[in-house]
């Protein structure tokens, strides 16, 4: 029986507050208020707390969440790009194949989930009231299944809900990762006068001014207009003919994955300052740290990097140049063949550029307001903004489509009178 769009929306719902719930079942045995005061402070882990809802301060049954199957998305999403079988798999074996890389990708999933549960149990220990090989089985067989419980409830949103199971499950965690707190304490604290009305406006405008970047870096693309043979003869009769296809190059590949592996290579140094006892050596960590001179263009470097690492695995300009040999199209005004190998490469790594440029713009803004009096938006991570904007887009543009495909069944099942 095919649901509704109202069914699916409520299924949706029922299955996040679902996953959203396992978060707060605490692993017995961990003395769960001294843990979470002493992870308050720990800049790692607020950023692992994004993608888990708060899951690594509390260390619920849940709380590795869909990180571990995030990971594994990763790693087979570069392995498909330099391993000619599975690419083959994703290529040319159809829905077959896809469904194998799939298996894969579970699998994998449940190795990291095992790693990282290991990992927590033995880094929590500190934490314990009577740490032994029990309480790590019992860590990791709890971590684990709840990671993998998660990971099916992501698919089965995908298959019988609204969006992208994966995604909407981030989303939920980054909306409840929010700091609440903070915010309050921004608005009840402050007295009221011209002053904080002024704050309140700068707000607002460089909230807003964060959310345009981030929509543009989501929906900016550039239409690269191509030609077949036979469009080329119809050209040659009608003057008037006019080309509209075109290969939809987005502005920015890389989508939030550079500024999360960025985000995660600066925050090192935090961890590390803690871990060294050396005056001098604490000194050199302290000038990569958020305070130090080159804390932001050490995070530009690796935002750069990461965008045309992740854009070329996402894009590959030769595939694309084979795909249009193959049909017997074009670029306008580019020969087939290296030519147009070099065009896109060229129009990839300008792309890119920009698309860098504005990330690092969204990336440092909460920085930036710090010298403003302004720290209640150093608390909203750009992280979660662009993860935000991102999955809305994405899961508005998959209802708009359900709708219309119900509309379009009613039409095409609707007698002819």
């Amino acid at each position: 029986m095919k649901m509704s769009l109202k069914q699916r929306v409520i299924f949706t719902i029922f299955l996040l507050i679902l996953a959203r719930l396992g978060v707060f079942i605490p692993i017995p045995g961990i003395d769960h208020d001294a843990f979470y005061a002493s992870s308050r402070t720990n800049q790692f882990i607020n950023f692992l707390n994004i993608f888990s809802g708060g899951g690594f301060s509390t260390i619920g049954i849940f709380a590795l969440g869909i990180v571990p199957y995030i990971n594994s998305s990763i790693i087979i999403q570069i392995l498909v790009k330099i391993n000619p079988y599975l690419d083959k798999l994703q290529q040319e074996e159809g829905e077959s194949g896809r469904q194998q890389i799939n298996q894969i990708t579970r699998f994998l999933a449940f190795i990291w989930a095992v790693i990282q549960s290991i990992s927590v149990a033995f880094w929590i220990r500190p934490y314990v009231f009577d740490w032994n090989i029990y309480f790590v089985l019992d860590t990791v067989i709890g971590l684990t299944v709840g990671s993998l419980f998660v990971m099916w409830i992501s698919e089965i949103i995908t298959e019988n809900g609204i969006g992208n199971g994966t995604s909407l499950l981030i989303f939920f965690n980054v909306i409840s990762n929010l700091p609440k707190n903070t915010i309050n304490q921004f608005i009840f604290d402050y007295h009221f006068n011209f002053k904080f009305l002024l704050k309140v406006v700068f707000l607002i405008i460089l909230f807003v001014f964060m959310l345009i970047l981030a929509i543009i870096m989501q929906e900016a693309m550039k239409k690269i207009k191509i030609v077949s043979a036979k469009q080329l003869n119809d050209i040659g009769s009608n003057s008037n003919f006019g080309l509209n296809t075109y290969i939809p190059l987005k502005l920015y590949q890389g989508g939030v994955m550079p500024i999360i592996f960025a985000s995660a290579i600066t925050a090192i140094p935090a961890y590390l300052v803690r871990s060294f006892n050396n005056d001098i050596v604490n000194k050199l960590i302290i000038l990569f740290l958020p305070q130090g001179p080159f804390y932001l263009p050490v995070y530009g470097i690796l935002i750069l990097f990461f965008s045309y690492l992740y854009a070329s695995l996402i894009f590959n300009p030769s595939d694309i140049a084979k795909n249009l040999r193959k049909t017997g199209s074009s670029i306008v005004g580019v020969r087939s063949g290296p030519d147009t190998i070099v065009y896109l490469k060229t129009i990839l790594n300008r792309l890119t550029f920009l698309g860098s440029i504005l990330l690092f713009t969204i990336a440092i803004m909460p920085s930036i307001m710090v010298f403003f009096d302004l720290d209640v938006i150093k608390t909203v991570s750009p992280t979660s903004i662009l993860i935000l904007v991102g999955v809305a887009i994405q899961t508005t543009k998959q209802v708009q489509t359900y709708i219309m495909s119900n509309q379009y069944d009613e039409m095409s099942n609707k007698p002819i009178k």
